[in-house]
C-alpha cells in the first residue's frame, strides 16, 4: 500500500467557500449567456459525431472570449481543444483540463443533459479566465476539450490517442443527474456486434437443407442467460437481435446482436467477463453449424476512478453550494471521461436536475431544456472553477492529487 505523505493535506486547507463565492461573482457576467447556449444545443440536439451546430456555438463562444480555438482534434470534425493561459504561464505551470459533451441521443435529444454539461463547462472556462486575470496571483494553463460522440461511440478515447491529456495535471467535467454527487462512479463497458452466417432454405419444404442463423442467436441469448448466474453482483449484460430475419417461410441465413457488457473492474471485465461472453456466441456458432463474427467497433469504456483529492474539494463545494453528497450513489451506466480518469487524477460529479429522475428519459429530455437547467448550470460551473482555482494558486492540491492518483 503506497502512503500519502502528511503533508500533502492541501484540500484541508482550502477556503472553499470563497472560491465558491469568487466563481459565482466570475460568473454573473456570464449566465444569461450559458442558459442560451443550453437552450440552443436542447433545441438543436445532434448525435454522436455530428455536433456541427454545438461545436461551432461552443468555439465561437471560447475564441470570443481570447481562447486560441483548434478545431477538428483526433482527426474528429467535431472535436476541438480551447486553450487560454495567463501571461506569466510557463512550461511546467499547472495545467487543467475541462472537458464540455454535447452530443445527444436517438429519439429522445438531450436526454442526458450534455447541454447543461457543455454550458457549465464553458461557463467554468469563463470564471477561472476572469478570476486570475482579475488577480494576477497565480500562473495557469487552462484547457476546455470538446469531446463529441460520448453516448455510445466513446470519442474521448481517439483523442486521448492523439494526445489531448499530454501535459494536463487534472481533468474535470460535471454531469447533471437524479441526485447530488461528488465522487461519481460508473461500469466499464465492451460493446460486441455479432452476426451468425448460416443458409438459407425453404422452412417448410425443405427445412434440412438450411442452417438457421436464427437458432444460433436464440442459442446464444440463452447460453448468456445461464452465464449471469456466475458472474459478479456488478457485471451486467443486455443484448438485442439486430436483424432476426427476414421471412418465417426461409430458414433465416443471417441474424446479428448488438450487446453491451459491464462491470466496475474493467480488468476483469477484459480478461474474463468478455471472453465468456465471447465463447457463449462461439459455442453457439459451432452447436447450430453456422459462421460468427464477433467485432468490437467503439472503444472500450473504462469505469470512473474519481480522485480522492479532487472529489474532496467537489464535496465541500456542493455542501457550500446547499447541495447534499448522496452517502451511498448508484453506480450508473458508463462514459468515457472513465477513460480519461486512468490517465490522469479526475472528478465527474453530479448535480440533481430533478430529485430521482434517471437519464436517459423523456423527462429528464424535458427538464434539461426547462427552468431547472440555470441552477444546474451555475452551480456546476462554480464547482469546477473553484476546483480549478485551489489547483492554480495551490501547487500541493496538484501535488496531492497526482499522490492519491499514483496510490
Amino acid at each position: 500500500m503506497t502512503t500519502i505523505a502528511p503533508e500533502l493535506t492541501a484540500h484541508r486547507e482550502v477556503d472553499v467557500p470563497a472560491l465558491i463565492e469568487e466563481a459565482r461573482g466570475a460568473l454573473a457576467a456570464h449566465l444569461s449567456t450559458l442558459v442560451d447556449v443550453a437552450a440552443d444545443l436542447h433545441a438543436n440536439p445532434e448525435i454522436r459525431f455530428t455536433e456541427v451546430h454545438a461545436a461551432a456555438r461552443l468555439t465561437a463562444e471560447l475564441e470570443t472570449a481570447g481562447f486560441a480555438v483548434q478545431r477538428g482534434f483526433a482527426g474528429l470534425e467535431t472535436a476541438f481543444v480551447g486553450r487560454w493561459s495567463t501571461a506569466d504561464a510557463v512550461d511546467g505551470t499547472t495545467t487543467v483540463a475541462v472537458f464540455l459533451e454535447y452530443d445527444a441521443l436517438e429519439g429522445i435529444g438531450h436526454a442526458c443533459g450534455h447541454n447543461i454539461i457543455a454550458a457549465a463547462g464553458l461557463g467554468a472556462a469563463l470564471a477561472v479566465r476572469d478570476a486570475l486575470a482579475a488577480d494576477g496571483g497565480a500562473p495557469a494553463h487552462l484547457v476546455v476539450v470538446g469531446s463529441p460522440g460520448e453516448e455510445g461511440a466513446a470519442g474521448k478515447v481517439p483523442m486521448i490517442e492523439h494526445g489531448v491529456l499530454d501535459g494536463i495535471d487534472l481533468a474535470m467535467m460535471i454531469h447533471p443527474a437524479g441526485e447530488d454527487v461528488a465522487a461519481s462512479s460508473s461500469l466499464s463497458r465492451v460493446a460486441l456486434d455479432v452476426e451468425f452466417t448460416g443458409r438459407a432454405s425453404h422452412a417448410a419444404a425443405h427445412p434440412e437443407r438450411g442452417i438457421n442463423a436464427l437458432d444460433a442467436a436464440t442459442l446464444a441469448l440463452t447460453a448468456i442467460g445461464l452465464l449471469r448466474q456466475q458472474l459478479p453482483d456488478d457485471a451486467r449484460i443486455h443484448a438485442i437481435v439486430t436483424d432476426g430475419g427476414q421471412a418465417p417461410n426461409i430458414i433465416p441465413e443471417h441474424t446479428a446482436i448488438r450487446a453491451f457488457v459491464r462491470a466496475e473492474d474493467r480488468d476483469a471485465l477484459l480478461e474474463s467477463i468478455v471472453p465468456r461472453v465471447q465463447a457463449c456466441f462461439q459455442g453457439a456458432a459451432i452447436a447450430t453449424g453456422c459462421e460468427v463474427l464477433i467485432e468490437e467497433r467503439t472503444p472500450p469504456y473504462y469505469s470512473l476512478r474519481p480522485n480522492p483529492t479532487l472529489a474532496g474539494l467537489a464535496e465541500q463545494a456542493l455542501v457550500t453550494l446547499g447541495r447534499t453528497p448522496a452517502v451511498a450513489p448508484q453506480m450508473g451506466g458508463s462514459t468515457d471521461m472513465g477513460n480519461v480518469s486512468h490517465v490522469v487524477p479526475s472528478i465527474h460529479p453530479m448535480l440533481t436536475l430533478v430529485p430521482d429522475c434517471s437519464p436517459h428519459t423523456r423527462e429528464f429530455a424535458e427538464a434539461a431544456g426547462g427552468t431547472a437547467a440555470a441552477p444546474v448550470i451555475e452551480d456546476g460551473a462554480a464547482l469546477l472553477a473553484a476546483t480549478a482555482l485551489a489547483a492554480f494558486r495551490d501547487p500541493a492540491v496538484v501535488a496531492e492529487a497526482k499522490a492519491t492518483f499514483a496510490a
